[in-house]
């Protein structure tokens, strides 16, 4: 009953995180950082890369924009017409400039951001405590599997048992045929091998959080 319990707590933990983590809409930069339309038309209509240049920086001088590209100039995106603020990228999966943008996520489907990247964090711990906790599990049984053959099982029933001439019964717990074998190895294997790169994806976000740095 204790496994079952915390099995379903963290299937539901971990299909909640996925689900945050799937719709929760990527959150775009606030007007403030959009052009307006005289701005756009004067950006637009200017020819010289310099005086566009010179353009961009009246218009981010009263926004808290810090970093710059790699000429000093300020960053733009030509197809949201809008100030790209720290750590904003454009997205072409989702054709959206994305408020701290870390990367796009084809297991979700979605931008891991600003207003999601916390539920990917937590997606990533339940889903690394859901393997580590079906391998654990299904680990015993594996062993069981593994070391006791069915020919020494056998001999052993004839030496020991008053009855000999019946076939001996499974013990509490133990599972009789060669598919369920397969079973159980197939699931540690999966189990195991998700865990191992789920260990690796989610440390490297730790040292990403811990450095106060992202994927791009």
């Amino acid at each position: 009953v204790v496994y079952l319990v915390v099995f379903h707590i963290l299937f539901v933990l971990f299909v909640w995180t996925y689900w945050k983590s799937v719709f929760t809409l990527p959150i775009q930069p606030g007007k403030k950082f959009h052009m307006s339309y005289a701005d756009q038309e004067r950006y637009e209509n200017e020819e010289r890369p310099e005086v566009q240049r010179q353009i961009l920086a009246e218009i981010a001088r009263k926004l808290p924009v810090y970093t710059r590209t790699g000429n000093g100039g300020i960053r733009f995106c030509d197809r949201c017409q809008l100030i790209k603020p720290d750590r904003c990228h454009h997205c072409s999966v989702c054709a959206m400039c994305v408020l701290k943008m870390d990367h796009h996520c084809p297991w979700v489907n979605n931008c891991i951001g600003f207003s999601n990247y916390k539920f990917f964090l937590l997606f990533l711990a339940y889903s690394l405590l859901y393997c580590l906790y079906i391998a654990a599990t299904v680990f015993k049984y594996f062993i069981k599997y593994w070391t006791v053959s069915d020919e020494i099982r056998f001999l052993f029933h004839l030496l020991h048992s008053p009855e000999p001439w019946r076939s001996p019964e499974p013990a509490c717990g133990e599972l009789t045929n060669g598919r369920s074998k397969f079973h159980i190895l197939f699931l540690l294997f999966v189990a195991i091998m998700f865990f191992v790169s789920l260990m690796f994806l989610f440390g490297y976000h730790c040292w990403l959080v811990s450095r106060n740095r992202s994927t791009l």
